[in-house]
């Protein structure tokens, strides 16, 4: 049996970016090894809960509100008093555009539409070009995308920073 201690985060003591005396705390933790870092995968900073293993291999756990989400340098500190910066990692998307006009496809969007929504797919739309956030087996999204036959449709892949990253709106069904 494991008896792993975990770190655990609540309290938000501000954003580097925005606070400078901030900077200073963080340094004086790094000097004295009461500092974390850990990079979340961009699904994550939204949740009230999130479980991470620290770039030391510390285990921690945040736990927050869900009304507000956690940003790139954000500082929160833990019930032992070290420091914990939040980084996010790049984030793998899902690309589809289309290779010829789609004016004479508009059925088949609708229906791309319905099943991406069905699945609760995350997706955004940008520049004529349909994102879909990678959170399930991407043969299996493949496999139902192209499963459509849409005449011209390509499904590419980008890597996104934290700076790129796009922010899939969760829609809720009342």
């Amino acid at each position: 049996m494991s008896t792993e201690l975990m770190e655990v985060a609540q309290v938000y003591l501000g954003n580097l970016s925005e606070d400078k005396t901030l900077t200073q705390k963080v340094e004086a933790a790094q000097a004295n090894h009461q500092y974390l870092e850990v990079f979340l995968a961009q699904t994550d900073p939204g949740k009230g809960r999130i479980q991470a293993r620290s770039t030391t291999g510390i285990t921690v756990g945040i736990i927050k509100d869900r009304s507000w989400s956690l940003r790139p340098d954000d500082v929160l500190i833990t019930e032992s008093g070290k420091l914990l910066r939040i980084q996010l990692k790049t984030q793998k998307v899902m690309v589809l555009t289309f290779a010829e006009s789609v004016a004479n496809h508009a059925t088949d969007l609708v229906h791309l539409g319905h099943v991406l929504g069905n699945h609760h797919w995350p997706i955004e739309i940008h520049d004529q070009a349909i994102y879909l956030q990678a959170i399930v087996d991407e043969e299996l999204v493949e496999k139902t995308i192209q499963s459509l036959r849409i005449p011209g449709l390509k499904i590419d892949y980008e890597w996104r920073s934290p700076q790129q990253s796009l922010s899939f709106d969760h829609h809720h069904h009342h």
